[in-house]
């Protein structure tokens, strides 16, 4: 299992956001990592993203060792080019980009498609990913993911949106046989950031990371 996929299953969240200020990426990326976080997803979603990514990869050189920081929303090769020449450890598409999985293929990058069918899987099985993000989950729910699991016995999943920071929702996500599930908005929400609650986000991170414990078994 590769390093990047193993931390992940590990934490069992994997935090999203985007932010156009930089100063509020860094407090972001600091209070998930003051909670207990070792690998995060920023996403390219706005002019700033590049260059606010960079930003959070030299505080991670600075302050926070240990912290895996990788790049999502990447739709074209010449995107994946410019993160991992920024220095990104992995690359997530919102679907399957083979230009993206070449491009990642050739730096030696983890990459992360994102599927909705069988079919998507069976293409990004065929471009050598060995996980995938089940994206829009909120559409696709546990269910799917129970339904195809065993026709893809070497592939590991993690589904981003459709994940709520609570018992009941996780319980299912993680029954169903994700190895992770991805949180945005419903963990970093629209709220805290507006009212930079950066303490509040460091506490809301770890109770979803000890609630993630409990019901994987201390796993």
């Amino acid at each position: 299992m590769h390093n990047i996929l193993q931390q992940i299953k590990t934490q069992g969240v994997l935090p999203l956001y985007f932010h156009p200020d930089p100063s509020v990426c860094e407090d972001v990326l600091t209070a998930l990592y003051d909670a207990g976080i070792r690998v995060v997803e920023f996403t390219n979603r706005g002019a700033e993203a590049l260059s606010n990514f960079s930003r959070l990869l030299a505080l991670r050189d600075r302050s926070l060792p240990g912290l895996l920081l990788g790049i999502g929303t990447i739709k074209t090769g010449d995107q994946a080019r410019a993160y991992i020449a920024a220095g990104a450890d992995f690359l997530i598409s919102p679907g399957v980009v083979p230009e993206v999985g070449d491009v990642a293929l050739a730096a030696g990058k983890f990459w992360v498609p994102g599927c909705m069918t069988p079919t998507e899987i069976i293409v990004a099985e065929g471009l050598g990913a060995t996980f995938v993000k089940l994206f829009p989950g909120n559409l696709l729910t546990h269910a799917f993911v129970s339904a195809v699991r065993d026709l893809f016995p070497e592939m590991a999943f993690m589904p981003t949106g459709g994940a709520e920071p609570e018992r009941g929702n996780l319980e299912a996500w993680f029954k169903s046989g994700v190895i992770g599930v991805g949180m945005g908005s419903r963990l970093i929400s629209p709220s805290l950031l507006a009212a930079k609650d950066y303490a509040r986000l460091m506490e809301e991170t770890r109770r979803v990371l000890a609630l993630v414990r409990e019901i994987r078994g201390g796993v």
